[in-house]
């Protein structure tokens, strides 16, 4: 008769790391035979590794399985220890390397590799040993954005509203200025959430660029930098748009002023110099009373 024994695995997911570890180890031989399922965690795009520790000597062959059944169309790999020889199955991806200590190496796990997978440990004696475990892909956390107004004002006369837009749900939101953890002003306020950063009014040290990051158990990501601009204000009394329009309009009233001031003194010089010179020809046009002297 076949005895079967079956393992229990634990171990921890490591989102830090270019290849993380899932650890399998046998329990006490007086421990209650169970199958313990716990939903381990993985960054699509990175590697993964299904380590099988401290196993026993005498085995003869390791296989892993696509599911929670032993099927040979669900095959992965095989590793027979006594030949050294690796096999892989119909489920074998292409991404899967099994090494000769019964773990399995996924490389660039993608969703598609969630599901349940089993390993499957044949001994000598025909005595087997099984665990079944689950693993779940979650996609990169996506690249934030930031939505902004008025990203260029006058110093003291705008409010700055920056919003950090993402689909991704669960994750944390943290704030940047030129690179650095933006340390927080009493004139600005973040919401409840983090995603909404509000800088009233705004001042010159308040120019510079900023971001948002976004960052779950899995990853993190963070947005282009946006940049605020802030315009230097001189002191004196700010100008409305009207009282612009008011002065630009006498300023034109008193330049036609002056122009029609300037025609009417031209026209009186004209016409004061046409009468003296009439006055001139009248007089050259007199007979003289005395020799040498005109009558008057």
């Amino acid at each position: 008769q076949v005895n079967t024994r079956v393992w229990r695995a634990l171990g921890t997911i490591l989102p830090s790391s270019p290849v993380s570890l899932l650890t399998f180890w046998n329990l006490p031989t007086t421990a209650k035979i169970t199958v313990e399922s716990v939903t381990f965690n993985a960054v699509e795009g990175r590697n993964i590794l299904l380590l099988v520790h401290n196993a026993i000597e005498n085995i003869l062959a390791y296989h892993w399985y696509r599911g929670e059944r032993i099927k040979n169309s669900q095959l992965i790999a095989s590793y027979e220890v006594d030949r050294q020889v690796t096999i892989t199955g119909p489920a074998h991806s292409g991404r899967e390397i099994i090494y000769p200590n019964g773990s399995l190496l996924f490389q660039k796990v993608n969703q598609n590799d969630t599901g349940y997978y089993t390993l499957s440990i044949i001994y000598n004696d025909l005595q087997t040993e099984s665990v079944i475990k689950q693993l779940y892909v979650y996609p990169p956390v996506a690249k934030p954005i930031i939505e902004a107004s008025n990203t260029t004002g006058t110093e003291h006369g705008v409010t700055v509203v920056l919003k950090c837009l993402t689909n991704d749900t669960g994750v944390a939101i943290s704030w940047f200025f030129n690179g650095q953890s933006l340390l927080l002003t009493e004139r600005m306020e973040l919401s409840q959430d983090n995603g909404t950063l509000t800088i009233e009014p705004v001042r010159r040290e308040d120019a510079g660029d900023y971001q948002c990051e976004i960052s779950n158990l899995i990853g993190s990501s963070k947005s282009d930098p946006s940049r605020v601009d802030v315009i230097l204000q001189e002191n004196g009394p700010v100008l409305s748009v009207g009282a612009i329009v008011g002065i630009v309009i006498g300023v034109l009233v008193v330049v036609a002023l002056v122009a029609a001031l300037g025609c009417f003194i031209f026209l009186a010089r004209i016409r004061r110099y046409n009468g003296i010179s009439q006055m001139l020809l009248l007089s050259h046009r007199l007979t003289p009373g005395q020799e040498g002297h005109p009558v008057l």
